[in-house]
């Protein structure tokens, strides 16, 4: 048994060997900025450098919490990210069963790569698009409305806007994605399921209710279960391409304010602090979504 063991091992030691360089890079950038984390507790100045800044403890998280703007901006974290958790669930579960029931391969590729596109493109591309297009002067949107002698929506500019502009241009985007995903699931269902429901005289939408639904539900609850994990992730490269000053109170999130404040404000420790706070409760959420994957459809990473 452990002559069969060692053959194994050195049999992986190439595979080991080619995982140090990444290993390597992981540790230089993902484990060693760790260390700024002190920050938070300290009244950082550059001058001194982290070793020598005076530590102020919880001063600074007490800090960020009596801000008058911390509450909005959780807020707004987390009512665009559940809208986008929401609608970025079930809008690829409907397009997957509506392309299901399309029997024309070509044209169902044809479908599947359009609304796929988006995904491969950054919202650095996306967010110049979408200002042009939704311009309520010269954009091809304002234009419908003064077609229809309607007044244009500033869409980027309106508060009230704002919010539901930045659900459905991401689901826009990422919902290609999802149903590569639910279409794959779909595959899995067993094809006699459906001429038994057919032969017992269920209709094409009994058969989706009944067979396809069913079918699908353990993917649909995982992917429920871990999306839970990103509840204060409202997604900063798109919001930070496209938010102005004038919807900061219904579109700025907690990235966009740690951005802020660390880089433009010069207040450091305070953005660590803020940093940090959403960190711990993200690693909190996305362990127990991890769990309740795990409990329900035996879902596991290890």
């Amino acid at each position: 048994m452990r002559g069969h063991k060692a053959a194994l091992l050195k049999k992986e030691i190439p595979f080991y060997i080619m995982l140090i360089p990444g290993i390597i890079v992981v540790f230089i950038y993902g484990y060693i900025p760790l260390g700024g984390i002190v920050m938070a507790f300290q009244n950082f100045m550059p001058a001194l450098g982290v070793f020598k800044s005076p530590w102020v403890g919880w001063d600074n998280f007490e800090y960020a919490l009596s801000m008058p703007d911390t509450m909005q901006v959780l807020y707004n974290t987390l009512f665009i990210a559940l809208m986008k958790i929401a609608a970025g669930l079930v809008t690829p579960i409907a397009v997957s069963l509506m392309l299901n029931e399309v029997k024309q391969r070509g044209v169902k590729r044809v479908i599947q790569t359009i609304i796929y596109l988006p995904h491969f493109l950054s919202w650095v591309i996306l967010s110049g698009v979408l200002i042009d297009i939704l311009s309520p002067s010269e954009g091809i949107v304002g234009q419908i409305f003064q077609l229809f002698s309607m007044k244009p929506v500033f869409f980027l500019g309106d508060e009230n806007w704002f919010p539901y502009t930045m659900v459905i241009s991401d689901v826009w985007k990422e919902f290609g994605f999802g149903t590569v995903i639910y279409l794959a699931a779909l595959t899995s269902i067993d094809p006699e399921l459906y001429e038994a429901a057919l032969m017992d005289g269920a209709s094409r939408w009994k058969r989706t209710l009944h067979v396809t639904l069913p079918g699908i539900m353990p993917i649909v609850v995982l992917m429920t279960v871990l999306a839970l994990g990103n509840v204060l992730n409202a997604g900063f490269d798109q919001i930070y391409n496209m938010i102005s000053a004038q919807v900061y109170s219904t579109g700025d999130i907690i990235d966009t304010m740690v951005y802020r404040m660390g880089l433009r404000q010069v207040q450091y420790s305070v953005a660590t602090a803020v940093g940090l706070f959403k960190s711990v409760i993200s690693f909190t959420l996305i362990s127990i979504s991890y769990y309740l994957a795990y409990k329900l459809v035996d879902y596991r990473i290890f």
